[in-house]
């Protein structure tokens, strides 16, 4: 892999993270463009390191407050301060939990092995999307309860099929169940962290790959292209789903879709 070609893949992990066209849909669309074969493992975890760094960056203080909620609870020093973050924090671990049986079940599947099912699922996302538009939760973190974890938890589970977006799925779901726009935002990458260490952690039992050539350069700019650009990416999306603009990315990623199925 050159570093050209890893800062392409840095850049467009970057960008389908957050933005919600689905990253691992565009990168087995990328690698079959490249003449690629798989995305050595490491190189994957790294990319995927950047762009938790950044969610983990945006979304600090909040956090820091369900960490220090749970910490408190645990040694039985909690009070009601800590009542809406400890809720959040139990929601979380709710969600991912029923990401996780979800998503290893689909995992086991290999579709991304099928570009036409990538092209078809791009389709689906697109509609997803569209019908965000008219959707207009209006409910904040303290009346959340467990069938709104469950909802997004489910949703979460559902992206790991290539060409359906994490973050369009969960916060289309997130709005669904009634929770507000910017709640929807925020919640959906508050449970996409976990998911997303776990997802590292599985990939990492493979440590036969880890010794595949890429190169540190290679290594470095695909980490700093999709560090950088996923900062700026997960800036535009919160603004964009305050503005309720998701449906917009259905008018890319529909006709995306089709011309897929057609070509692929």
């Amino acid at each position: 892999m050159s570093v050209v070609q890893a800062v392409l893949l840095g850049i467009l992990q970057g960008i389908s993270e957050f933005i919600p066209i689905s990253s691992s849909g565009h990168l087995v669309v990328a690698r079959h463009l490249m003449g690629l074969g798989e995305i050595p493992i490491l190189f994957d975890v790294i990319l995927h390191i950047a762009t938790l760094i950044v969610i983990v960056f945006v979304f600090r203080e909040r956090i820091g407050r369900m960490l220090v909620s749970l910490l408190r609870w645990a040694m039985r020093r909690s009070d009601e301060s800590d009542a809406t973050d400890l809720r959040l924090a139990l929601l979380v671990i709710i969600a991912t939990a029923l990401t996780a049986v979800i998503g290893l079940v689909i995992a086991e599947l290999d579709l991304a092995r099928y570009p036409r099912l990538v092209a078809l699922l791009f389709i689906v996302t697109g509609v997803v999307l569209f019908v965000s538009r008219y959707l207009h939760g209006r409910l904040g973190y303290d009346q959340l309860g467990t069938r709104h974890a469950v909802i997004t938890g489910i949703a979460q589970g559902l992206a790991v099929l290539p060409g359906i977006s994490r973050s369009g799925i969960t916060i289309t779901a997130a709005l669904a169940s009634g929770i507000d726009r910017s709640r929807a935002g925020e919640f959906s990458f508050l449970i996409s962290v976990p998911a997303v260490l776990g997802a590292l952690v599985l990939t990492l039992r493979d440590l036969s790959d880890l010794t595949t050539a890429v190169s540190a350069a290679a290594m470095a700019a695909g980490f700093g292209a999709s560090l950088l650009v996923g900062f700026v990416s997960l800036l535009l999306l919160l603004r964009l789903i305050k503005g309720g603009k998701l449906y917009l990315f259905s008018f890319y990623l529909i006709p995306l879709g089709v011309l897929g199925l057609i070509l692929l």
